[in-house]
């Protein structure tokens, strides 16, 4: 099976609270709801109710190896910090920096699973994101490519000091959930594509402080990367 995973603003399309069901897995509950062949996972939980530091991610993943899925398009809102990715605009997740502490991170906690190193050479799945800028392009996108994603742990926003560090780590944007999620589902070998959309510039960077999105505006976004991404999967 194939799965989206969604948060903020991309938890509002109406297809992620659709014959919503509650899964029990090893490590804790999780919300899925199956449309279309199709998977989708809010990672906030369906109300939106759960902080980016407080999700279970590993419980999410886990659901989805419960239910079969093998690929995965994963879509975050962020914040931007460089031009490469600037507010109204989305693209593909090249790499990531992750800061995040006092998460539970990895499936190899000694646990259930045999211990070992996952590489992250290659921390997404090429042929999947090239195949979700293709679809892209041809609906007429400006599709921003090889962003790198700095993961904080929230849920508090980002100094402008915080910022400008992050700049200089050769991060795009800012977020809460990608690292954390990523990684994990890396161990899981679930293959995936990971989608950014920004609403705001971070902190210090936006003359009137911090402005978001219209919701009109995120939610105009938000249809056209969920189009392009229910269309890749069907694809695969």
């Amino acid at each position: 099976m194939k799965a989206i995973i969604g948060g903020t603003g991309i938890d509002k399309d109406g297809r992620f609270s659709e014959s919503l069901e509650r899964i029990v897995t090893k490590y804790g509950e999780s919300f899925c709801a199956v449309n279309g062949g199709i998977v989708y996972l809010p990672r906030h939980r369906p109300d939106h109710s759960v902080p980016p530091h407080m999700i279970n991610y590993r419980a999410n993943v886990q659901a989805l190896l419960d239910l079969g899925v093998d690929t995965v398009i994963s879509i975050y809102a962020v914040g931007s910090i460089t031009r490469r990715l600037s507010p109204g605009r989305f693209g593909l997740v090249r790499d990531f920096i992750d800061l995040a502490f006092s998460r539970e991170n990895t499936f190899f906690d000694g646990s259930t699973r045999e211990f070992r190193h996952t590489p992250f050479v290659e921390p997404f799945d090429r042929k999947l994101g090239a195949l979700f800028a293709r679809n892209a392009i041809e609906s007429g996108e400006r599709l921003a490519m090889d962003s790198v994603y700095i993961t904080t742990n929230g849920p508090r926003l980002e100094t402008p000091a915080e910022i400008m560090a992050y700049r200089s780590m050769g991060a795009d944007v800012v977020g809460m959930t990608l690292g954390t999620e990523a990684a994990l589902l890396k161990e899981a070998g679930i293959r995936n594509a990971a989608v950014a959309y920004s609403i705001n510039w971070a902190a210090g960077l936006d003359a009137e402080g911090i402005s978001f999105l219209e919701d009109e505006s995120v939610s105009r976004l938000v249809g056209r990367i969920m189009g392009i991404a229910v269309r890749t999967l069907a694809q695969i």
